[in-house]
């Protein structure tokens, strides 16, 4: 009777051994995983700051119009350059 019980002890002690090594090697490999995650979230945020510092930069006033007169080659409205349409023909206003 006392060896039966011995050998099943020690097959428990065996089984929960294992467990314990299966759950230990999971652990890790999950933290692993979580660090490497955390590390690919830093880089995608410096690279989301890096790309609205740039947005910021090419929609600043002076780059708009930058690339209007260059690309464009539109030029500023003067008073002496514009000009203004009437209609021969008004509208009745409908009352």
């Amino acid at each position: 009777m006392t060896a039966k019980l011995n050998v099943v002890l020690l097959l428990a002690l065996l089984v929960s051994a294992l467990l314990l090594v299966k759950s230990s090697y999971e652990s890790r490999r999950l933290f692993a995983a979580l660090d490497k995650a955390r590390g690919e979230q830093r880089q995608l945020d410096i690279q989301h700051k890096q790309l609205e510092a740039e947005r910021q930069a090419q929609a600043t006033n002076l780059r708009v119009e930058k690339v209007a007169r260059e690309r464009l080659k539109m030029s500023a409205s003067l008073p002496t350059v514009t000009e203004s349409v009437v209609d021969p023909k008004p509208k009745a206003v409908a009352r």
